[in-house]
């Protein structure tokens, strides 16, 4: 609309503006960097100018944030990094010469001899090659070709390059994606940029968040009357929820929940994804993050083709990784992977298509990764020392896992199922009805103004359950278990108390 002249020029209003932008992106929401982390970090700021607070720091459990959380990085992978980014280091004898042969050969592989070259949009051809031998082995022996991998920014990026492919239709014909609840807001915020239908299906929280076939076909069939259902996506081990797997059968020994068969219900899905026609997106960020007694990783990939050709030649599948998780944390350097299997050879072209337009995914990245999918062998120099590293950190993980659930289970209006893998527990708040009302007044969901709240009052910084999706009436909160184990303690002794005071205040 023309507005005032200037000098005789007719003033318009901006070109771009809230209601003429993409309205997707306007549906877009991301909890895990929502308004309560956004509050956070004003709240650093005012402790920095020297506003008095009842704290004197914020510590923020909000995000798998290994390093910010005080995480040493692994000697061996910043070693060779740092040779690949200063080969002149290689020169130098305080590097291991594993180290160095590692650098040599990233180095070797890239144009100019340089990590500052574009590499193949694929990814650089020997770390893919190495990323298909990873695979092999940890599934016993069955083949990965390098063709079907895919090296990307951290997963996140290959699992919306993904998504991007499988959305189509209008209305009726929509692409509707399977995604479990509680979530991780990654999903819900790609299916909102790309428009899909998003279709809930509920992990069951008294069974220690594990997943029933039964409710998989409950969400399809409810959401067919509105969509075409055609992509399946499983968190394994869980993000949120921290179980080992999203797919655990539990049955009750001497009143004990114990764990059987992980993998059968694997199959179970299998089988339901190839009943119902549909593509499988296997996000296995975590595999190496399980702690449970008893628990085991078993990928999808090595399932299906256990469970021979009728499966293995025909369900359609692609799974994730990444460099942000397990023992490395190395969030910031954004590698990743996905294998794609059965995929068709006309669509795989058009893949290679999309992931050319981004050149090519960061080159430190896939150097990393390199390290993480081939680390060092028995006899090598770098050996000891990083399977020490690595044993230290996953084993404070799970000393952490245990020292969270045992400390909000002791809590009265705290329920914590155990964390089994992943880095987070997702425990169950009760919160007076006074509290609710009070929160509804405020225009507040009622476990957004809880974690408000505990951020004012204490410094800690969480996700709400709300971010995450949970079954109406229910109220939870997501926190990382990352934090050094004193810190910890100190996080979990500030929840409980805040816990108990809000409780008291509303009761």
């Amino acid at each position: 609309m023309s507005q005032q002249a200037v000098n005789g020029v007719p003033c318009r209003g901006k070109v771009l503006t809230v209601d003429n932008m993409n309205p997707n992106v306007k549906r877009v929401e991301y909890a895990v960097r929502g308004p309560i982390v956004q509050r956070a970090v004003q709240i650093e700021k005012e402790l920095r100018e020297g506003v008095k607070k009842p704290f004197t720091e914020v510590i923020k459990a909000n995000i798998g944030d290994a390093h910010a959380m005080g995480q040493k990085p692994i000697t061996f992978l910043r070693q060779v990094l740092a040779l690949c980014s200063y080969p002149e280091l290689l020169e130098d004898n305080k590097f291991p010469e594993d180290a160095k042969k590692r650098a040599q050969r990233i180095l070797g592989a890239c144009g100019g001899h340089s990590i500052g070259a574009y590499s193949a949009s694929q990814g650089i051809e020997c770390v893919r090659q190495d990323v298909a031998r990873y695979i092999e082995k940890r599934d016993g022996g069955i083949p990965s070709n390098p063709d079907n991998i895919y090296l990307s920014t951290g997963a996140s990026d290959a699992i919306v390059t993904m998504l991007k492919l499988l959305v189509c239709g209008e209305g009726r014909d929509r692409t509707g994606v399977m995604i479990s609840i509680p979530q991780y807001p990654l999903y819900s915020a790609a299916l909102a940029d790309l428009g899909a239908v998003q279709i809930s299906y509920y992990l069951d929280e008294e069974k220690c968040w594990s997943l029933d076939v039964a409710e998989l076909r409950r969400a399809l069939n409810a959401a067919r009357q509105h969509c075409n259902p055609r992509v399946l996506c499983i968190i394994n081990p869980g993000n949120p929820t921290g179980t080992n797997k999203d797919l655990i059968h539990f049955h009750l020994k001497n009143n004990q929940l114990s764990q059987v068969q992980s993998r059968q219900c694997i199959e179970d899905v299998i089988r339901f994804a190839k009943e119902e026609h549909l593509f499988l997106m296997a996000d296995e960020v975590y595999q190496d993050n399980v702690y449970a007694e008893g628990c085991k990783f078993h990928s999808f990939k090595k399932v299906l083709f256990e469970m021979g050709p009728e499966y293995s030649s025909t369900v359609e599948m692609a799974s994730f990784h990444s460099t942000s998780k397990c023992y490395m944390g190395e969030c910031g350097f954004r590698g990743g992977y996905m294998e794609v299997i059965n995929m068709d050879p006309e669509v795989k072209t058009q893949l290679t298509k999309l992931v050319s337009v981004r050149l090519c995914p960061p080159v430190p990245g896939q150097a990393l990764l390199d390290l993480v999918v081939n680390p060092p062998q028995p006899d090598e120099p770098s050996y000891i020392t990083f399977m020490k590293e690595r044993t230290a950190v996953l084993s404070a993980l799970a000393e952490k896992a245990r020292l969270t659930e045992q400390t909000f289970n002791a809590v009265p209006g705290i329920t914590c199922n155990p964390v089994q893998g992943a880095m987070y527990t997702f425990p169950r708040i009760t919160l007076p009805e006074k509290a609710i009302d009070k929160a509804k007044e405020e225009g507040k969901v009622p476990d957004m103004y809880y974690c408000m709240r505990l951020l004012e009052e204490e410094g800690i910084c969480l996700v709400p359950g709300s971010g995450f999706g949970q079954r109406e009436g229910t109220f939870h909160f997501r926190m990382t278990i990352l934090p050094p184990t004193e810190k910890l303690k100190v996080v979990l002794q500030k929840i409980r108390d805040f816990h108990v005071r809000f409780t008291q205040e509303f009761s």
